[in-house]
């Protein structure tokens, strides 16, 4: 069993373990965001099932997932589970290795490129700088129920000296502004809106936390997206 991360999306980001696994695999669970051209590596003969998770959309329970990969795993299958970005960060991960472990299921993880730092190297900058980020933090903008958090560390995340990037904040970000303002971060702060990162259609927008909360009021969500803010060093 081997739980495969497939990067934001973009085929040429896949490590030569995850096109090898691909090519090897019998039965390939993917994420909606692990789809298109990545699953061009898949081993043409392969059982693709679909298991992804978007908000706001028809998606398969985290219980069923699984199921299938304890089933195919047991019937001698070679079982990839394709997941996006890095599988680590916000993917459900550790729901999927209780249920292979309490199986008796072996299982590697192979890592991948994380959408945040693809979205800070399709913008042309650090996620660290020297001397004004010596920190990077991710964070998620929703808890299990689609909301901001109520358990914020705000003093970690209004920090003027650390890069933050925000998973699933599209909704919830003029919310979470209003608290990073409260607990003292500047409105000013230079922002990055990244939507679709590694896929063809592809949006990047240089903004201000302020203007990004104000944006995001009246934006219609219906892409995948990140959110960075902190000390960004925006190149022209």
């Amino acid at each position: 069993m081997s739980l495969v991360s497939a990067g934001p999306g973009d085929p040429e980001l896949l490590t030569l373990k995850a096109v090898d696994r691909l090519a090897r695999a019998e039965v390939v669970l993917y994420d909606d965001l692990a789809s298109g051209p990545v699953l061009d590596h898949a081993n043409p003969d392969a059982m693709l099932i679909a298991v992804g998770k978007r908000a706001g959309r028809p998606s398969a329970r985290q219980d069923h997932v699984n199921a299938l990969l304890v089933e195919h795993a047991l019937a001698g299958r070679r079982v990839v589970r394709l997941k996006s970005g890095d599988s680590g960060i916000f993917g459900r991960l550790e729901e999927e290795l209780a249920a292979l472990t309490g199986a008796g299921i072996a299982f590697e993880i192979v890592p991948g490129v994380t959408s945040a730092s693809a979205a800070a190297a399709a913008a042309g900058i650090p996620l660290t700088r020297r001397l004004t980020a010596r920190r990077v933090q991710f964070i998620t903008g929703a808890d299990v129920t689609g909301h901001l958090p109520e358990d914020i560390n705000w003093a970690a995340i209004a920090d003027p000296a650390v890069t933050t990037v925000v998973f699933m904040g599209q909704r919830s970000f003029p919310d979470l502004a209003a608290g990073l303002r409260a607990h003292g971060l500047p409105g000013d702060t230079p922002a990055l809106f990244a939507e679709s990162v590694g896929h063809p259609h592809q949006r990047l927008i240089r903004t201000t936390v302020d203007d990004l909360a104000t944006m995001m009021k009246t934006a219609s969500v219906s892409q995948p997206g990140l959110i960075i803010y902190g000390p960004l060093a925006f190149y022209t």
